[in-house]
């Protein structure tokens, strides 16, 4: 073998060629799987045993797992200021985000606390903060008020100009209604995926798509705070193009604006800009971030108290908030029925905020995040919120990295910024009954910042994806233009079928040697990538299934130069023909028989007239025809009679047409080392493949194929007569040796097959 000899510090490495039957010889293929059987697995789950109960209890309660080795000397005091700061911001935030969902604003307090302390239990992230969230908020507040419109809620009365007037109490009561139904659903399918291992389900949602949706619902946020800025009361619409026909009311009323609330709204929003500012450009230099959102809920409180601007200034404010805690209760199970898919919504989109970031945390921080667990967490901090009326949460991002940046290193600290609200809900809640809405929406406002700074996605995805870009756009435009459930499902669909259509629409390559080494490369890429004579060598980019196995196939024949059906009709058309001069053999062989006589010696004229006229009756000359008698007679039916056949004429009679001199390729090998499972039309595909390039000469060879992708074939009857394994190969170079080897003598003198042996340098 030609190798590396002359290299320094190089290693020799030369084997035989190996197909698949050798491969499993030498390998030493075990026939039998050690997978354990649907009974046995079965029979072990509902096993109980000491250290399997122990085992289980560790995974489904995680707390119980680190709560033992809790350290207070290296953990506590971090958690304790991390989890005072972010209870500081549940409180304005909570109240704040509870408008969006359209609930009073003490049961966007419950939210804050109960599902906290939930997932403190269940969860597996260190760093996340349970909670409210603006996009989830304005997901439940679409179904709340899509389900109790102001409308339903109409009396008579005689202090409005109208006659009628909005039964707030009674609205409310059954908005929230509707919000716990609606969360309790979402926490059940939440907990029956994470039960079911379905964890892998926010995959389905990539991170182009929810930061194009979270960036469009922050665009609903917006439209829908804008009459507490002003103070106006727009009419409430459903459906398509929700945020247009909104935004048109919003502007159709500004000149009612309530100046005293406009006022207040324009206050606030600068402070809290300014400080935020303050806070993020020197954010290490501060101990702590200025809690400016509790401060200007506790000035803007004060204010309004003493100046009595509910009840002179008609600016809207908070009302009452009763003390303590509600006791549980069952939702209303009748309501279920119309919350479904609102529900699976909330449940995915909900699911697929929350693990990215605690991912996102988890790799910063080197430990694990199990996404099962989190699904099954953040269900139960639903399931349970629902009955003490709470309204579904996630995780929010504003909250987790003030969590993080001010020293939290476990959930030790969500158990504490929980204690913060449950004071807060007991003691000091009726303190606020005077605050003025239009400073929550300003805290609303300013914490959408993060999300519209997505936008500077768009730049860096035109450079790297423009199919992500175009997933994103897709994706911001319908929710949008669609609202948010509708645009939801038709951005998911939309991102699914770009993954579709690339699969649809992959690359193929002719391949191409890499002389001195076993790389096959594109030859159009790669300049020094030679392609052998008389074997092409096909990859495609992508697996291969049912969508695109005709294309496959298709693209196989192009760049290769072989149109297997042009070859066939080719092919039939010469076979026709022999026949045809074949029966014409016979008949001329038969009328000459016919005619032959014996000739005495006076009279040998008489035989040379017969046979002349039994030539022109045959319509050949009889000089030529004499002398291929011996071949005539060697055809029949159209098969070669070897006894009458000339060795120098051999091919020339015979019936068998090789196509491979209509094109120098004599071989095809498949790369299959991009597939990853192979079904029926797949198989159908390469069964087609290997038999119609066979009927025209071309021997067909599959390469790279993985154990699952062999064992499919098996399975599906791929291997028989026609096809054998020892046409499988474990690497395309194993395939180039194979044919060389078979076609050697016609290989170029320049081209020797030495030059492609198995010998490698590294």
């Amino acid at each position: 073998m030609d190798g590396c000899e002359g290299s320094v510090g190089g290693i020799r490495v030369e084997r035989d060629v190996l197909n698949e039957l050798r491969l499993d010889q030498v390998a030493g293929r075990r026939t039998c799987s050690f997978r354990p059987s649907l009974k046995e697995r079965l029979s072990n789950s509902v096993r109980c045993s000491v250290p399997q109960l122990k085992r289980w209890l560790l995974t489904w309660v995680p707390v119980l797992s680190w709560l033992p080795r809790y350290s207070i000397r290296e953990d506590g005091l971090g958690d304790l200021i991390a989890g005072i700061s972010v209870g500081i911001m549940h409180l304005p935030q909570g109240m704040a985000y509870a408008l969006l969902a359209s609930v009073p604003p003490v049961y966007g307090l419950y939210t804050s606390f109960y599902p906290v302390l939930i997932y403190f239990i269940f969860g597996t992230s260190r760093h996340v903060s349970i909670g409210t969230f603006a996009v989830i908020s304005m997901m439940i507040g679409s179904v709340t008020e899509r389900l109790a419109p102001d409308a339903h809620f109409l009396v008579n009365g005689t202090n409005s100009s109208s006659g009628f007037y909005i039964n707030e109490a009674a609205r409310d009561t059954y908005r929230v209604q509707v919000a716990t139904a609606s969360t309790l659903l979402t926490g059940a399918f939440q907990v029956v995926l994470g039960m079911m291992r379905f964890g892998f389900v926010g995959t389905y949602l990539s991170e182009p798509l929810v930061r194009g949706y979270t960036t469009g619902a922050a665009a609903h946020v917006v439209i829908s705070q804008l009459k507490y800025l002003f103070g106006v009361s727009p009419q409430r619409h459903n459906g398509p193009l929700e945020l247009i026909y909104t935004l048109v009311d919003v502007c159709a009323l500004l000149p009612q604006t309530s100046v005293p609330t406009l006022v207040i709204s324009v206050v606030s929003l600068a402070v809290l800009i300014l400080v935020k500012e303050i806070n993020s450009i020197y954010s290490r230099k501060l101990p702590l971030p200025i809690p400016i959102e509790l401060l200007v809920i506790i000035a803007a409180t004060l204010t309004s108290y003493y100046i009595h601007l509910g009840d002179i200034h008609q600016v809207q404010v908070v009302g009452e908030i009763p003390s303590g805690l509600l006791p549980p209760a069952m939702p209303d199970r009748g309501l279920f029925s119309s919350l479904v898919g609102d529900a699976f919504a909330v449940a995915v989109v909900s699911y697929a905020i929350s693990i990215s970031l605690g991912k996102t945390f988890a790799l910063k921080y080197g430990y694990k995040v199990d996404n099962n667990q989190e699904l099954v967490a953040l269900g139960l901090s639903n399931t349970v919120g629902g009955f003490f009326h709470c309204y579904s949460v996630t995780s929010s991002m504003s909250r987790s990295l003030v969590q993080e940046s001010t020293g939290g290193k476990t959930q030790m600290a969500g158990a504490i910024s929980a204690v913060i609200v449950l004071i807060t809900v007991l003691k000091l809640g009726a303190l606020f009954e005077e605050l003025p809405k239009a400073v929550l929406s300003t805290i609303v406002f300013v914490n959408l910042k993060g999300m519209f700074k997505q936008c500077a996605d768009l730049p860096l995805l035109w450079k790297t994806n423009r199919v992500d870009l175009l997933v994103w756009v897709v994706t911001f435009a319908c929710t949008l233009l669609l609202n948010l459930d509708v645009g939801l499902a038709v951005s998911v669909t939309f991102s699914l079928l770009t993954v579709i259509l690339r699969t649809q629409r992959p690359k193929y390559y002719v391949l191409g040697w890499l002389p001195g080494t076993e790389l096959y490369v594109d030859a159009q890429t790669y300049a020094e990538a030679k392609e052998i004579l008389g074997i092409t060598i096909f990859r495609c980019s992508s697996f291969l299934y049912h969508a695109n196995a005709e294309l496959y196939r298709q693209a196989l024949e192009e760049k290769s130069g072989i149109n297997v059906n042009k070859l066939l009709k080719h092919k039939r058309k010469r076979i026709a023909k022999e026949k045809r001069e074949a029966q014409k053999n016979r008949k001329s062989k038969q009328l000459r028989n016919n005619a032959m006589v014996v000739i005495p010696t006076n009279q040998p004229a008489f035989s040379v007239n017969k046979e002349t006229e039994f030539a022109r009756q045959c319509g050949s000359d009889p000089c030529t025809d004499s002398a291929s008698v011996g071949q005539s007679e060697c055809v029949a039916n159209g098969n070669v009679n070897w006894g009458f056949q000339d060795e120098e004429d051999t091919c020339a009679t015979s019936t068998r047409i090789h196509m491979s001199s209509q094109s120098s390729t004599h071989s095809v090998i498949l790369d299959l080392s991009t597939v990853g499972f192979v079904d029926t039309v797949t198989l159908k595909m390469l069964k087609n493949i290997v038999r119609d390039f066979g009927e025209v000469d071309v021997a067909v060879y599959l390469a790279g194929c993985q154990v699952c992708v062999v064992q499919h074939l098996e399975q599906g009857g791929f291997f028989s007569e026609g096809v054998c394994k020892s046409k499988v190969f474990p690497t395309i170079h194993d395939a180039v040796l194979h044919c060389l080897m078979l076609k050697g003598r016609e290989l170029p003198s320049h081209q020797p097959i030495q030059d492609l042996t198995c010998v490698t340098k590294l």
